[in-house]
């Protein structure tokens, strides 16, 4: 038995009153097997949503092409799908808080699954954008519910890096796609399998593309059903609910020497007040609110038009299309390697002044970028800090909005600031392509300065939020 958790067991054992106050509980009692489990389902299930969210990157040349349509007719397909996962988060954030984040999670898997195995059979643009605005609500909405559950299994110490493995899927499930997608739309490799998988519709392996979406579907939606035997509720979600006997049988998987009483109860480290968006525009969140909202905003501006634009930016700067194409490789595996060691050290970390620092150390970046030129050495060793830069900051911002909400908020507060931040994403889509074509390369680069800045402000706008009083959930 570990030292720590015996401390616990004797402080619980010990207890005079019938009062557990449930942080307590895990944050004294490590970090075991059950939480690396609840982790790693959490992170397949963001792997399966990267690769849907990307999927449409990877497969937009031989859709434009099917469908005959140009990059300006490709553009609502890509967009249909942002909208939906601003929608998503927006939508499943509440459910998360009202329903379970379990529910919610599973709910939000098998919508991204079914509706990306639609996409494999679409005849029309007009279907396109219907299906990738259906899958985008389903991936947009698994986010803010994977993030609360796996921090509300995680001790204070341990949730910095907890979040970030959670979420790390996301680039993980993008960077497996590119991949198996330059494969399977390789010349002749999907007519070369149909021979061995001779079930399935002939269409899938005579479109390249439509494998994608139908692998992209029909992998999360057998996940989700895995999810459904294996996949628990988040102890704080349950005391809210008064379920105290499950919270009970959750903490002794989670540390099996403690020895609580069954008449014991368990408390929350803050008000257990009704859910709801009004919830956030209390007083004592109004200001966070507002202020998180704007950091997710204009950051994500920044960096999704640097994503969605930067294969073109470099294109149009002197390199060839193929070579352009590491640029995202660059950039997405780069932001995996830094941010690993910065999740680390979130716990211990002021949140507030290392955002501030990263989105002003993007500012630099951007402004070598526009000098750089053809200096390619320059530019793939900054597209690379690029991702610590502006994707860095997306990190903490995660794990300072669920420390910012109390629990009965929390899946709201930070499902609409993600859903804030996708709107920026909408926003950064639709404005990379014409700042290319009015200002060039360089006065791309100059004008991703600008969201960059006020992001910066907004962050200096938050402050820390009181959350010490503790009163008893379900009571």
């Amino acid at each position: 038995m570990l030292a720590g958790e015996q401390k616990v067991a004797e402080q619980i054992h010990n207890q005079t009153g019938d009062e557990i106050v449930l942080s307590d509980c895990i944050d004294q009692s490590g970090f075991g097997l059950y939480q690396v489990g609840v982790v790693l389902f959490c992170f397949l299930v963001t792997v399966f949503d990267g690769f849907d969210t990307q999927a449409i990157a990877f497969t937009g040349p031989a859709v434009a092409g099917y469908f005959g349509v140009d990059s300006a007719g490709l553009a609502p397909i890509i967009t249909a799908g942002v909208v939906g996962m601003a929608v998503g988060a927006i939508l499943f954030g509440p459910l998360g808080d009202r329903f379970g984040r379990r529910q919610a999670v599973i709910w939000a898997t098998i919508a991204f699954g079914l509706f990306s195995l639609a996409t494999a059979w679409a005849q029309s643009v007009d279907q396109l954008i219907l299906f990738r605005f259906l899958t985008g609500i389903g991936m947009g909405g698994a986010t803010p519910n994977v993030l609360a559950l796996a921090s509300e299994f995680s001790p204070d110490k341990k949730r910095g890096i907890v979040m970030l493995l959670a979420t790390l899927g996301l680039p993980v499930g993008a960077i497996v796609g590119a991949q198996m997608a330059s494969v399977i739309l390789g010349d002749g490799c999907c007519l070369q399998a149909a021979e061995q998988w001779s079930f399935l519709p002939t269409m899938l392996f005579e479109d390249g593309w439509r494998m994608i979406f139908f692998i992209g579907g029909a992998a999360p939606l057998l996940f989700a059903a895995i999810l459904y035997w294996v996949l628990p509720e988040s102890p704080y979600f349950l005391a809210g609910q008064g379920d105290h006997d499950k919270v009970r049988r959750q903490l002794g998987k989670i540390n099996s020497t403690l020895d609580i009483k069954l008449s014991s109860w368990f408390s929350l480290p803050e008000a257990a007040q009704s859910s709801g968006i009004r919830e956030l525009f209390q007083p004592h969140l109004l200001r966070n609110t507002l202020a998180i909202w704007a950091v997710y905003f204009f950051n994500w501006i920044a960096w999704f038009s640097i994503i969605l634009w930067l294969p073109s930016v470099l294109v149009a700067t002197g390199l060839g299309a193929a070579e352009a194409a590491n640029g995202t490789k660059i950039i997405n595996g780069a932001a995996l390697l830094f941010v690993l060691p910065l999740a680390w050290y979130i716990p211990r970390l002021p949140l507030r002044a290392v955002i501030v620092g990263l989105l002003l150390a993007g500012v630099v970046g951007m402004a070598v970028l526009a000098s750089a030129g053809q200096n390619w050495t320059l530019v793939y060793i900054m597209i690379g800090l690029t991702g610590l830069f502006v994707g860095g900051p997306q990190i903490c911002l995660n794990y300072l909005a669920v420390k910012l909400y109390p629990t009965s908020a929390r899946a709201t507060g930070v499902g609409w600031a993600i859903g804030i931040g996708r709107v920026g994403t909408i926003v950064g889509a639709a404005i990379g392509g014409p700042l290319l074509v009015a200002y060039g390369a360089k006065g791309f680069y100059l004008m991703m300065i600008v969201p960059l800045v006020v992001s910066a402000i907004a962050a200096l706008m938050v402050k820390p939020v009181d959350q010490t009083a503790v009163v008893v959930a379900g009571h």
